[in-house]
Parts: C-alpha cells; structure tokens; sequence
C-alpha cells in the first residue's frame, strides 16, 4: 500500500500555497463567539462530555502557548495530546499508521519526527499567508499523524495554535473540523487555505473591532 505520508510532502510542496486569497488579519478582533469552545461544547460533548472536558483542557493549553509566544514543536503538540486524551502515555508513533478506514497509510522511518518538526517549524513563515500557513500545519498534523489516536483533534489545536500566535480566533470551526481531506490530492489543500481565508474574514465581519476584552472573552467561555 503506497505511503500517504510521503505523497503528502510531495504535495506539500507542490501546492500553491502563495495563490491562497487574502485574510483580513492587519487589525485584531474580538469574534462575535469564540468558535473554538463552542464547536468543543456541542460536537465534541455530544460524543463524550469527557473528551469534551479534555480537548477544552487542552484548547486552553495551546492558547497559553499561543499567548507566551512558544514554538510549535512535536514536544509541545505532545503535551497537548496528552490533555487530548487525559492520559500521560502518550509518545511519537513508532509504527505505520492508517486513517479512513484504512484507505491512508501513513509510514514511519528514522527521520519522520525531524520531518515533522521541520514541518512544525514552517509555520511561522512570514511570506505565506496566514491562512496558509494555519492550513498547512493542520494537514501536517493529519498526514505525519504522529500519535496513536485523537490526530484530528490535535490538528485542530495546531491550527488555533497557528492563528492565535496571529491573534486571530475564529468564530466558528465546524468546516473546518468536519470536511475529510486527501494526502494526495492539491486541490484538497489549497482549498482548506482559501476556506481558512473565508472563515477569517467572515469573523472579523462579524466581530467587534479591536482586540481589547478578547482574551477575557474566551477566558469567560472556557470557564
């Protein structure tokens, strides 16, 4: 079975992440809900109050992060997944992984955790897109799929870590959380960076203008 791992770096850097349209980002604002906790509070408590109770954990974990300015590391996604899944046992894989039902392989070598660290590393690149860059970090996360379980949930960390470090909070998460996506298919990635673009914008319409109050705000709704 071909390796989605290394057709998802071959695409990776194929894409066009340079033609990803515009976000509003230049001036903070304050959302008009903080999307993150209310998707956690009805999708993820739907299926468990307790994965909901750990992802909440871990959410405000990331924003601390965020908000301190750290890099984002295997190490650092390793604490996070440890709130994910409310267990201290949780290492880097150390064998192939599937996902979709086994459709996607993802394989393992020496070198794949400093790949995904160097991945990790680019998301900070100043000449991309923030949207493009958040994307992208989530679909390594995806596709480097670097633990046992709670992948997806990880990688919506990742990409809130992403715009957080931007000051940017989304005021709804769902398409991006919902929609499956391809390690081979461009097209998949590209549009995950324009729909990132479109919920930013849409946020910020939405939104009161400047960013005074907004950490408090999602203080208040992770309380």
């Amino acid at each position: 079975m071909s390796d989605h791992l290394q057709r998802w770096l071959a695409v990776r850097e194929a894409v066009p992440w340079h033609s990803t349209q515009d976000a509003a980002t230049e001036s903070p604002f304050i959302p008009a809900r903080d999307g993150a906790v209310h998707d956690i509070r009805s999708f993820d408590h739907a299926r468990s109050p307790d994965r909901a109770t750990a992802l909440l954990a871990a959410l405000g974990q990331a924003r601390a992060d965020a908000a301190a300015g750290s890099a984002l590391t295997c190490d650092l996604l390793t604490r996070w997944q440890r709130k994910v899944l409310d267990s201290p046992d949780v290492e880097f894989r150390s064998r192939p992984a599937f996902a979709k039902a086994g459709q996607e392989r993802y394989g393992i070598a020496r070198d794949t955790r400093h790949r995904f660290d160097v991945c990790l590393s680019q998301s900070d690149e100043a000449e991309l897109h923030l949207a493009a860059r958040a994307a992208r970090t989530y679909l390594d996360v995806c596709f480097f799929h670097p633990f046992e379980d709670g992948n997806a949930r990880l990688a919506f960390l990742a990409i809130t870590f992403v715009l957080a470090r931007a000051e940017v909070s989304l005021d709804q998460v769902g398409p991006i959380r919902r929609l499956n996506r391809h390690a081979d298919e461009p097209s998949d990635a590209l549009a995950l960076a324009n729909l990132v673009a479109v919920l930013i914008n849409k946020s910020q319409r939405r939104s009161a203008p400047g960013a005074d109050g907004a950490h408090e705000r999602q203080r208040r709704d992770q309380s």
